[in-house]
């Protein structure tokens, strides 16, 4: 693991818009695919478009009333509480929408997370109580239930009291326009896009009211009033021939990247670097939208990334000289007033630019990939701990056996070092998302993790039942949970991600008796196994699973492909070979099995005496893999089992160790 300097927890109302802003923009920008079709279609066959065709118009109509607003409540509802928070978040955003006759993206943004939320209170009352055999039936009428009172309450209250909003809002833009005061909006949105408060203007605002309007005319000048290129590529133009040292030297690559690849965080540490340049971002961005109110330009739907691909993507046939003059003026009047200012200023040295890097890292709470290319970084993209260390993650492909295994192994260490209110969890890939501090992978997993967890800091290890990784993770909990005045001490530490507090995708360890009982049972454990081979090995241990009528047999074909793709191997003379995460249909009930091979077997180069075959639904095999987790970490107790000499002294030995 890398050492990172760990920076202090920060708290403000800055940091407080910070989020919400991030936490809007998620459940909007993994949609925009969606409104880019809208726009296609909208631009293309209604009868002022390119192409007009009534049958085929008819799609518009339903896709922004019903399946724009049903995906940002399903994404919201994914983010507070998974797939089953999105599936209540959809199901409750159809009140709003049933409720009210126009667009309703506010009130799914406001629907989605909050009846996920309200699921995910409630289904903590009894978490951990329920007995086995009966999970399945609660939680889905649970889930029945809040979603239709949510559904109704919000077509009742929510939907009439976001339609007021929404009609109030668009009067104030209306008065804006009409009075020529739009461009003003500028000194506002431009210092708050260097401070990363834009996703909530942007998304919480902007989209919702541009959408509408687009809807009624065919396109909104709303959707370019934050996207415009214009004023940062000028400011960066003005670095490339009239800054000094590094900033001069990283301009020109800096605005190739923010004008066409539409990332505008990179002209940010320009700014920053000399902050009366955001006179130059607000000259621009007035001049800018002051084109678009004369020409009467807009977009037909979001234009993200801001790249100036995307925005005359969006831009309708009637728009296009005016967008394009929009772009342009803004940008000329963004490089004058920059060049201005660093003529008239002093020389702007190399270092200056990394400080100003390292400001806006510290702002936005993680590393950017992008930006610190400009301070001269590696291109980690590490995130910098903005908080104490919360939420770890172990994540595997199916999120059921060696990933739960490894939780248990490193929940017992954060333990035993004082700090149990971590949460440790497992998670199958798929189910991940930007909500952990740390992510813990085994090494050929760790790229496929990274793009849901980009927030995160990521450990790859070879071995998840006694990797030395583990206690420099214990490490950087006790520096990050340290009084502030003492922070001082992670240095020597990796750095976790900037992470919320989050639903967990598994159960975490129960503090009862973990006995085998139903999960693991006499006639699933074999003192001496007969194969001689890893995948014999496997076959003996599914065929435990498939005699119980745990599993059927394609369970043990998919046992294969799991052990094709990243090994099983966990350490300490085990293997937990299971199926994947596809597999989980060829699952009947929740089954261990246990096969020793007292003269070993090669196991892709490592030797394996012990093979547990894993099949779980609903996290019910997570106490037995629990108590197995903490046999294999304890040298005695598995030379206990490797002496044992009936099937009740392994049963014996992995249902007591938690008593």
């Amino acid at each position: 693991m890398a050492t990172e300097t760990v920076a202090k927890p920060r708290s403000s109302v800055r940091v407080g818009v910070q989020k919400f802003g991030t936490f809007l923009s998620g459940m909007i920008m993994p949609n925009i695919g969606a409104f880019i079709a809208w726009g296609i279609i909208t631009a293309f066959f209604i009868p002022a478009g390119f192409t007009p065709n009534a049958d085929l118009a008819k799609l518009v109509g339903p896709m922004i009333t019903y399946l724009l607003p049903l995906l940002i409540g399903y994404t919201g509802g994914r983010m507070v509480y998974g797939v089953r928070g999105g599936v209540v978040g959809a199901a409750a955003t159809m009140g709003v929408i049933v409720g009210t006759d126009i667009p309703m993206f506010i009130g799914a943004m406001i629907m989605g997370p909050l009846t996920a939320w309200i699921m995910k209170k409630i289904e903590s009352l009894w978490e951990n109580k329920v007995k086995p055999g009966f999970e399945m039936l609660i939680d889905n009428f649970t889930a029945g239930i809040v979603a239709a009172v949510m559904a109704i309450f919000g077509m009742l209250v929510i939907g009439p009291v976001v339609k007021a909003f929404s009609n109030g809002a668009s009067a104030v833009v209306e008065f804006l326009v009409n009075n020529g005061l739009l461009p003003f909006t500028s000194i506002f949105i431009e210092p708050a896009k260097v401070l990363f408060l834009n996703n909530a203007v942007n998304h919480g605002i902007l989209t919702p009211l541009g959408t509408e309007q687009a809807l009624a005319q065919g396109k909104s000048i709303l959707f370019l009033l934050e996207a415009n290129p214009g004023p940062g590529v000028g400011i960066l133009l003005a670095y490339m021939l009239f800054g000094k040292g590094m900033a001069k030297a990283s301009a020109p690559g800096a605005a190739l990247i923010q004008f066409v690849g539409g990332i505008h965080e990179i002209y940010f540490p320009f700014v920053l670097m000399k902050p009366v340049i955001i006179l130059a971002a607000i000259g621009g961005g007035m001049t800018g939208i002051f084109t678009l109110v004369l020409t009467g330009a807009g977009l037909r739907s979001p234009a993200a990334p801001g790249s100036i691909i995307a925005v005359f993507a969006a831009t309708p046939a009637d728009s296009f000289l005016g967008v394009a003059l929009s772009v342009l003026m803004a940008a000329t009047v963004s490089f004058l007033i920059a060049s201005v200012i660093l003529k008239a200023s002093k020389d702007v040295e190399g270092d200056e630019l990394g400080a100003a890097t390292t400001r806006m890292e510290a702002m936005k709470g993680k590393k950017s990939s992008v930006s610190s290319a400009l301070a001269g970084a590696g291109a980690g993209g590490v995130a910098v701990l903005a908080g104490p260390v919360k939420n770890i993650v172990f994540a595997c492909d199916a999120g059921m056996g060696s990933s739960a295994m490894g939780a248990s192994v490193l929940r017992n260490k954060i333990k035993a070092a004082g700090y149990p209110d971590v949460k440790v969890t497992n998670s199958a890939i798929a189910n991940l998302s930007d909500t952990y501090d740390v992510v813990i992978t085994h090494q050929d997993l760790t790229e496929r993790a990274k793009p849901a967890t980009s927030s995160a800091v990521h450990v790859s290890v070879d071995n998840f039942m006694n990797s030395p990784k583990y206690d420099e993770i214990v490490e950087l909990v006790k520096s990050s949970n340290a009084p502030a005045d003492a922070s001082g001490a992670g240095a020597g530490a990796a750095g976790a991600g900037a992470g919320a507090a989050a639903a967990a995708e598994a159960a975490p360890e129960p503090e009862t008796d973990a006995g085998p009982t139903g999960i693991l049972v006499a006639d699933s454990v074999v003192l001496s196994g007969t194969a001689t081979t890893r995948d014999a090995a496997i076959d003996e241990a599914g065929r435990l699973l498939l005699d119980r009528g745990a599993v059927d047999a394609g369970y043990l074909d998919a046992m294969h492909e799991r052990e094709r793709s990243v090994s099983t191997y966990m350490g300490s003379f085990l293997a937990i070979p299971h199926g994947t995460n596809a597999a989980k249909d060829h699952i009947m009930k929740s089954a261990v099995s246990v096969v020793r091979y007292p003269n070993g077997i090669d196991w892709n180069g490592k030797e394996v005496k012990f093979v547990v075959g894993v099949a779980g639904i609903n996290n019910e095999h997570l106490q037995i893999l629990s108590s197995i987790a903490k046999v294999f970490t304890n040298k005695a107790q598995v030379a206990q089992l490797e002496a044992a000499t009936t099937v009740d002294e392994v049963l014996d030995l992995f249902g007591r160790v938690n008593s």
